[in-house]
């Protein structure tokens, strides 16, 4: 009995952390002084890392957006069961499929039987995504600041005029729905923690099938 409110103590912490981590974010968002102050204090140890007194804006976004990309895969990589989730996933989707079948066959018996069981098969689907949400509000305190610096890193640069595949004179600064450095950005580190993340993936598959040969030796 002394384990649900322990458990419903330990969710609404990682709830009203992550809507503290939110508010953050729309505040820092919106609220251009406290951007500035925040991007500054970050920028004193970024600026030295990979700002190059800003001569090269894209290389510093590469770079940034590499670590950011690299740090929230990295620490949901190390708290995430590769092999146990795709076998979740699996699972949920033959079940689905079993019942797609039930209800178009009419089976009533079988339908009822597989809505019974709906309910734990989707807790089972849920315990990984709610693993993800937890995580969210630790890489999110990161990520922010360091974007609060990045805003600030273009805005303040000289020209903020660089060389793209589709223009020789993009200005970083235009705002296309979104400030085009976040467009560039996001350009830039997708395609980058797409493979990271396959690569992470694939290191945990291998490394699990290498465990299984050794115990079936």
């Amino acid at each position: 009995m002394a384990e649900a409110p322990a458990q419903d103590k330990k969710s609404t912490s990682s709830r009203m952390l992550l809507i503290f981590v939110f508010i953050m974010a729309i505040f820092v968002m919106f609220d251009q002084d406290l951007r500035t102050s925040l991007g500054n204090i970050v920028g004193m140890g970024l600026d030295p890392l990979w700002g190059f007194d800003g001569s090269f804006p894209v290389v510093s976004l590469f770079l940034t957006g590499a670590f950011m990309t690299s740090l929230s895969i990295v620490v949901r990589h190390f708290f995430t069961d590769y092999v146990k989730q795709t076998k979740s996933q699996k699972i949920m989707s033959a079940f689905n499929k079993e019942m797609q079948a039930a209800r178009r066959d009419n089976n009533t018996y079988k339908l009822k039987k597989m809505l019974e069981l709906q309910p734990k098969m989707m807790e089972e689907s849920m315990k990984q995504t709610t693993t993800q949400m937890k995580l969210m509000p630790v890489t999110m305190l990161i990520i922010i600041p360091i974007f609060a610096w990045i805003a600030v890193f273009i805005g303040d640069l000289d020209s903020a005029l660089v060389t793209v595949p589709w223009s020789n004179f993009a200005d970083l600064n235009a705002t296309y729905v979104l400030p085009a450095w976040v467009l560039l950005y996001s350009l830039i580190s997708i395609p980058f923690g797409q493979l990271l993340s396959r690569g992470l993936r694939y290191y945990s598959f291998k490394k699990r099938l290498n465990e299984l040969k050794s115990e079936g030796q």
